[in-house]
């Protein structure tokens, strides 16, 4: 059995980007994450590679813009006032079709809010991120072990499909400590034929560009850009499915709600009733197909979450509303309880 270390989140999504081959950090600190930027600014340099602070979250996202530009593997990280700033450079990726990873580790909002954890930012994500046509791939750690493994998960991603791409933790992940395996493989970034390194006058130029003034032309490239996002729906949506066999009720959870959901559902279980939870790993794209076969059985879905009721949207859509999909939710940095989950269960069973 692999060696294990007892990290914080924040420092396993720190440790894992390093193992993925980045080497390049730009950031800014904000709470409850900067342990990222507290980590890598220890790491980098002795590992020969970059670690800044910028003077701002909109500074740090562009030049994450440049390095991605070249090719490289690079990262920043934030939580939720802070990837709401970075918004505009995310979507300039997303228009000049450059990898990158964003880690954004929520706190309660709007606004400033406050520091604890929260998975409101749910829509910011999964929709996009900020201006425009277009998706990021979204990982939904509920580990710190998944923290590390998604870390390098999402840099994979965006290589394979030139797409930047997220670890969408909430602030409990980032500040919980476990024992983590850093001992997993990590496959080395592809040939980048496009990426601007320097022609030595062997080849064309190349330009990396999210400026396009050509209607047609811009539409072509929208559309180029969502057959992609097809390939990644059909060969990359991810989720975990516990107890849904025999399940007569399915809870949806993700992240720390889905580990109290889960405590939750074993519960329920020992009282007799039966009851299952869906795990979505990646947000987007959105795992439909097993929401659209569990109302094939199920006479109720309990999506649980810390926010006002945003995901839940999803798990609608995806279960073609056939069955009730029911809220059990809190709000601000507060987080359900296994006793509020089983209620909200026990309620549905009657």
């Amino acid at each position: 059995m692999a060696d294990k270390v007892l990290m914080k989140g924040n420092e396993a999504i720190a440790e894992a980007a390093i193992k993925a081959g980045c080497r390049h950090y730009f950031g800014y600190p904000i709470t409850p994450q900067t342990e990222v930027a507290a980590y890598m600014a220890k790491r980098m340099p002795k590992i020969g590679g970059t670690f800044l602070q910028a003077e701002s979250e909109i500074a740090a996202i562009n030049m994450v813009y440049g390095v991605a530009s070249a090719g490289l593997r690079v990262m920043t990280s934030s939580s939720s006032p802070g990837i709401s700033l970075k918004g505009e450079g995310i979507s300039y990726l997303a228009g000049a079709d450059l990898p990158a990873l964003v880690v954004n580790v929520q706190r309660g909002g709007p606004g400033l809010g406050g520091i604890q954890p929260s998975q409101s930012d749910y829509f910011q994500s999964t929709r996009g991120g900020g201006h425009g046509d277009y998706h990021m791939i979204v990982l939904a750690p509920s580990s710190v072990q998944e923290m590390a493994e998604l870390t390098v998960k999402a840099f994979e991603l965006a290589d394979k499909y030139r797409m930047t791409a997220m670890v969408l933790a909430d602030g409990t992940m980032g500040q919980m400590m476990e024992p983590v395996s850093l001992d997993f493989d990590v496959t080395p970034p592809p040939e980048k034929p496009w990426a601007t390194t320097g022609t030595e006058m062997k080849r064309k130029h190349n330009i990396v560009n999210s400026l396009s003034l050509v209607p047609e032309e811009l539409e072509k490239l929208n559309i180029a850009r969502f057959e992609r996002y097809e390939q990644v729906k059909q060969n990359e949506t991810r989720y975990e499915e516990y107890m849904m066999d025999d399940a007569e009720i399915a809870i949806a959870a993700f992240g720390i709600a889905a580990r109290v959901s889960k405590n939750a559902v074993n519960e329920a279980r020992k009282r007799g009733v039966k009851v299952g939870l869906i795990r979505p790993i990646t947000l987007w794209p959105f795992p439909e197909a097993p929401f659209k076969k569990a109302a094939e059985h199920v006479k109720q879905i309990i999506s649980v979450e810390l926010n006002m009721g945003q995901m839940i949207e999803d798990v609608r859509l995806a279960s073609e509303c056939k069955v009730p999909v029911t809220l059990c939710n809190r709000v601000g940095g507060m987080i359900p309880s296994p006793e509020q989950v089983l209620d909200a269960i026990l309620k549905a069973s009657k």
